[in-house]
Parts: structure tokens; sequence; C-alpha cells
């Protein structure tokens, strides 16, 4: 959360004293500090300042350093004393919650700043502030009504409005939040318009409102015209990655946002590969190991790791949600570090202090992101993996992990990073996950006579292009019923309302709530087919669906997106149901509703498939030790990172994807 922080008053240059003058200097030396993200020596230089009380902005100052050092217990006892001056209360109070949020102790933030004296608390920062706490604490419509209460006070606030939208968001009212974020960049959001932007776009995929995408869309490539290449910009690289399908635009805001992360950092002293021990440290970095697709994903490999030769840490910065899935990912290493709550620079240190040899971003762009500690560069040899579909744009990391499909090596030229190739999918799986018995479909209240469509995606996936391909297929097959996710809100009333315009009821749309994993394993497998979205494919569901047995039809493009699961397809020996063209796609969903006989072979291949490299955890983890260790040995021979291509060859794979 931004705060703005005052200045102090410039002593005069005659008859200013001595405590004025030498509380100056101290003040100018932390803003020099502080300008080179020498937070440390910002908060010492602060606290000089503080020790002459002679302006309000040194003791504010420093409370603000102690946060960025990652002092925030620290912060906190600094705050308070700013309580006790009439002046600096509100601030005082607003310091603190920054404090306890930083600490990620959110109910703490939120106690706070309902304890303000009732003066001040209708205050529109105080309102903002507890908004903001509220939100973290995930107590949205608290949140918003806090947001409101600020805004009745001063409406002009473009922060205000966009935050009571990301509140909104999580809600599932994305048309809603997308209004608050549009109504922001009315306002002016000054350097953060591109990723505003970003999100507009994005919230208005997610309430399938087209129209008003396509809009955004044409606003957000023209700002983005207007940007230098390589400039340190804040813009939205995960909208980009998963809706547009330009590789090198996604670059080019990749590259933007990943120059901004790094403006924010000063990076700790270089360290070289060198050899070590008998084993070689390996970390992971990550928000997500919980109840997370990328731990459900993962977790097997993790398990698997050979223990003799390499030393696995991970380094979590998200919350524990007590699940299974936490507690089997947490005994899956030797090393669990809970670094929820530390600041990006304190994470990336004590990444340093574990002498990690490889260190894997599990996350990208994505909401939590770690780049940041990246950026700090804690380990010789940085790599992208699995968490981001694309490229980081980061001259601070390496290695982008795929395969010959996701990534061939003659799209080189779409990623900042060196490609390293897996042999098989980039994509891990869980052999150990629920496989659970297919329940009747009336238990999931779709009809047992219908041709059933699956199409459980995210709604910012599915587009209006994609949605007259869907229509049309209802048409020419009208036994055919469209099972879809109601993912928010708005969701449903907007693509009936789509269907109708199209010619088809709103009766031919099912639409199913969000379900626990074995139980959403279960229903999908009530289905007859899996239709893929495009430009961004289903990943992990797409993973699930042929787990569980359904035949997946999908269509390849240029960006890693839209290449995931014609790779999880080739994986699994059904390439042939992998399409180039939206024609094609259309005529395959076809032959296989009207062939019953072929979709009972392919569910008895895709059994027999249970056991394949796509869904073999322990073999992944060989596979990818394999690729790690290339980057390594190449790593400590003082050779810049260069293309790895997969070590088995695969002609039919480069003839049948080659140019796509």
């Amino acid at each position: 959360m931004a705060l703005v922080l005052p200045t102090p008053v410039i002593p005069a240059k005659v008859g200013a004293s001595k405590a004025q003058l030498k509380a100056y200097k101290h003040w100018l030396a932390g803003q020099g500090f502080a300008q080179n993200q020498q937070w440390a020596r910002a908060l010492a230089a602060f606290e000089q300042a503080s020790h002459w009380p002679v302006d309000t902005a040194y003791p504010v100052a420093a409370v603000h350093a102690a946060i960025k050092a990652g002092r925030s217990e620290y912060a906190v006892q600094l705050a308070r004393r700013l309580h006790l001056n009439h002046p600096l209360v509100l601030i005082g109070y607003t310091l603190e919650s920054h404090a306890w949020l930083a600490l990620g102790q959110h109910d703490e933030a939120v106690s706070c700043l309902h304890s303000l004296p009732a003066e001040l608390s209708k205050d529109h920062d105080a309102w903002v502030s507890l908004g903001v706490a509220l939100q973290r604490s995930r107590r949205h419509p608290e949140a918003v009504q806090a947001f409101m209460a600020g805004l009745a006070q001063r409406m002009d606030q473009p922060l205000a409005h966009f935050r009571m939208g990301m509140s909104f968001k999580d809600m599932g009212l994305k048309a809603e939040a997308a209004e608050c974020v549009r109504t922001a960049l009315i306002l002016g959001l000054g350097t953060s318009e591109l990723a505003a932007l970003g999100q507009l776009l994005f919230l208005e995929r997610e309430a399938c409102r087209w129209p008003q995408a396509q809009q955004a869309l044409i606003e957000l490539n023209a700002a983005l015209a207007r940007a230098p290449d390589g400039q340190p910009i804040e813009t939205g690289p995960f909208p980009h990655a998963v809706i547009v399908a330009d590789p090198l635009a996604q670059l080019k805001v990749a590259q933007h946002y990943a120059a901004h992360v790094q403006r924010t950092v000063r990076c700790l002293p270089k360290v070289l590969a060198k050899r070590g021990g008998a084993r070689i440290r390996l970390g992971y970095a990550s928000a997500d190991f919980h109840q997370h697709a990328t731990s459900q994903l993962m977790v097997q490999m993790l398990e698997s790791h050979d223990r003799e030769r390499f030393e696995v840490t991970l380094f979590s910065t998200g919350p524990s949600d007590g699940s299974a899935m936490r507690q089997r990912v947490q005994a899956s290493v030797e090393h669990f570090e809970d670094l929820r709550g530390f600041s990006f620079e304190r994470v990336a240190q004590r990444i340093r202090e574990c002498s990690i040899d490889i260190l894997v971003d599990l996350k990208g762009a994505t909401h939590d992101t770690l780049l940041p500690v990246f950026a700090y560069q804690p380990a010789p040899l940085q790599v992208s993996w699995l968490g981001f579909p694309g490229t980081t744009g980061a001259s601070y990391i390496d290695y982008f992990v795929g395969d010959r499909v996701v990534t061939p090596i003659a799209h080189a030229h779409h990623f900042s990073e060196a490609i390293a190739q897996m042999p098989n999918c980039y994509q891990p799986n869980d052999a150990h996950r629920p496989r659970p018995m297919v329940r009747e479909r009336s238990a999931w209240g779709v009809p047992d006579d219908a041709l059933l469509l699956c199409g459980f995606h995210q709604s910012y996936k599915i587009s209006a292009e994609v949605f007259d391909v869907w229509c049309r297929i209802l048409h020419a097959e009208p036994r055919a019923s469209l099972w879809l996710l109601q993912w928010n809100m708005n969701v449903k009333h907007a693509l009936e309302a789509a269907a109708r315009v199209r010619g088809i009821g709103a009766h031919r749309l099912l639409f199913a709530p969000l379900l626990p994993l074995e139980e959403h394993l279960s229903r999908l497998g009530c289905a007859d087919l899996y239709l893929d979205a495009w430009p961004c494919n289903a990943h992990t569901t797409a993973g699930e669906a042929l787990w569980m047995g359904v035949p997946v039809v999908t269509l390849i493009g240029p960006t890693f997106a839209q290449r995931v699961a014609a790779s999880l397809l080739h994986t699994v020996q059904l390439s042939q149901w992998v399409s180039d063209t939206p024609e094609g796609y259309e005529l395959k969903v076809l032959s296989l509703l009207r062939d019953a006989g072929l979709r009972q072979s392919l569910r008895a291949h895709l059994t027999g498939q249970r056991h394949s490299s796509l869904f073999d955890g322990y073999q992944f983890a060989r596979d990818f030790e394999a690729l790690l260790m290339r980057m390594w040995e190449h790593k400590l021979a003082g050779l810049k990172p260069r293309a790895l291509p997969a070590m088995s060859s695969s002609a039919s794979v480069e003839l049948q994807f080659r140019g796509v």
C-alpha cells in the first residue's frame, strides 16, 4: 500500500540550530541510502535524525525504513511512539497497520485501525488503510464498505477505487470490479496505468463481457506501443500471457515488468557457481505450497528427488492452509523454510544463507510474485518453471524449462531466458492423487442421455471466438450440451445471453460449481469430451481430464499458453487430436461426438496411459534432475546460458509441430 511520507522542513541558511542542521544532515544521508534500496542503512540514518525532535518527517521515515528493511516488528514499536504525538496519531496508526501487514498478521492490522480515536476514524486515509487491512484479511465485503466510506470523504482518489475493485474481484463480482478499475483509470493512475489496463482487460474477460474486453485490449496495446522497449514500467504480464496471442508482445510486456522489479532492488554481492560437497543444493520458491494446482502437480516429483545427489529446500512465502497437501509437500523435502511475512530482501538473504546452488521460481509474474526475490540474485543459477505460462522477461533468470512442444528451440526469440527442454511434457503429475469412481451423472445434476461437452475453464479463457466455435458445434449436434464452470457471479448470465444471441437455448448450457479435488475428478469423468480453449489452453485441468479417461481436443498456437494441451496429448500418444485451425478443431470435435466407439477406445487408451511418462512423477524427477545437472555443468564452466534441447529425439514431434 502506497504511503505519502512527509518531507522535512529545510533548515534556514541563517539562524538554524545545530540540532536542526544535524537532523537534516542525517535525513539527507537516509534519503540517499533509501534511493539505493539500502534500507538498513537508511533506517540507522533516519533514527539519528529522529533523536532530534525538530521535525515530524524524521520518525515517520524511520518507521517506513524499518518496514522496508524487513524489521516490521521493530516498526510496530516505532509506530506506536507516534501515537503519543498528536499531529502524528493518524500516520502512526497507519504505519503500524503497514507493519502488521508486512508481517502477514492481517487481523492485527485491522485491530490497530479499529482502535483509532473516533475523531480520526472518519478520515479518508484511515478508511482506505482499514480497507486494505480488511482486504488482506480476505474480509472483502467489509473492505468494500471501508473503501466506500473513504470515497465518501474524497471521491476523486483513484487508488481507493482501484482497491475497492480488487475486493469486488475476489468476491466474484468481476463486472463490478471492472467498473471500479475503469473509474480509477479515468481519474488517473500515473505510472500504474499499464498494469491497471491489463487488470481491466482480465476482469472484462473474466466477466465474459467481450466488447468491453476488446476495447480494453485496444487501449492497452496503444499504451504499450507508446512505451519505449525495455524501460522499467509497471505492467501486467499475466493478462498478456493468457489473453494475447502474440509472443513478442508478451516478451515486451514481461521485459517492462522485470526491469520495473529490478529497479526496486539492490543485488546481493555476486556469488559464483562452484563445486561443493557431494550434493547440489536445490531450492524451490513459491507462495503456493498448500492446496494449489502447483503443489498438486509437483508433489510426487518432490517426493522422488534423489537425496544422495540433491539437498532440496522449499522457500514458502504463502499461507499454511492446514491441508493434507500442505503436510505432504512439507514432508517431501529435507528443509522447509516458512518465510511468510518476510520482505523480498529478507527472503533473498535467507536463500543466500542456505547457499542454494540452483533456485527455481514457481510463480513468475502471478499473484504473490517472487520475481523481486530473484532480482536480488541470491543463487548463482536461477530457473523459471511451471508457475507462469510464458517468459519472465528477466535478465536475472537464466533458463526457462519447457519441452519440444511448448518451447520449440525455434521459439527461442520469444523468451529472455535460454530454453531448457524436458524429454517429455514439461508438466509433472502425481500418480498418487485420487482416481475416484465416476459417479452417475444425476449426482451432478446433468442429463444421462446428453453428449456432454466439458469446458471447465476459468472464464477469462472463453473468448468470443471460442464461444462461437462451441455454439456451432451445438448447432451441428442437437444432442450435445455444454458443461461449464460457474467460475464467478457474472459468468452464467453472460454466457446464457451470448448463447441466445447465437441461436442456442440457455438450457443447452449447464453450469457446475467449484468442488474439492476428489469430487471434481469424479465429476469430470462423466464428460464425453473435454473442449479446450485458446489462446490459453487448459493446463492442470487438461491433465486431469486425461487422467480420468476423458478425451481432449485442442487448438495449438504460437504462445506457450496455447501449446500446453498439445504437449499433454503428445505425451499420451494422442497428437491426432491437436488442430492448428479453428475449423479443424470443430471437425475433430464433431467426429468424436458422432462416434461412440471411438470415444470408448480413447477412454481405454487413456486408462492404459495412467502409468505413462505424463503421470509418472518418479521418472519426471529423474528427467528434471538430469536437465538441472546440464544447466549446472554449463554454469560451472563459466558459460552463458544457452538452449538445451531435449536429450532424446523425436522426429515426429518436430515434424508435427514445426512452424506453428
